[in-house]
């Protein structure tokens, strides 16, 4: 997806109240700043294969938890957390497994949500490489 309309639709959705409460934890931070964003990919996909893509996910409405991995705090930023928050926030509807496009698709907006919200807190500096 181009990358100007994706981070419109993320504009978009981040100035929704609930979603707009979302960012990186600490933790989570540490997670993508040691694993990397190939990585997160990596997990995303995996993830919605998972948890997201059946046509009747289990617990759907409660399958993601809130924090503990990038990926988790991404999907509710992002409104990719369960199939009413997709069909609701994206028009994908429910009742059916994802495509391929709409797993790819799905991937892109949690990666591009963890680069933004990524970008917007400042690096820090390991302590191995702080100056004395």
């Amino acid at each position: 997806m181009d990358q100007t309309v994706l981070d419109s639709r993320l504009a978009r959705i981040g100035r929704i109240p609930f979603r707009a409460k979302f960012h990186l934890r600490a933790p989570e931070l540490s997670i993508v700043d040691s694993r990397g964003m190939d990585v997160m990919r990596t997990h995303a996909r995996d993830l919605i294969d998972a948890r997201l893509a059946p046509a009747h996910p289990n617990k759907d409405g409660r399958q993601t938890p809130w924090g503990g991995h990038p990926v988790f705090r991404a999907q509710h930023a992002t409104a990719t957390c369960c199939r009413t928050c997709l069909q609701i926030n994206h028009g994908i509807p429910k009742g059916h497994e994802l495509t391929v496009r709409q797993r790819a698709y799905v991937v892109d907006v949690i990666v591009r949500w963890i680069e933004i919200d990524r970008a917007s807190h400042p690096r820090r500096t390991p302590a191995s490489e702080t100056l004395i």
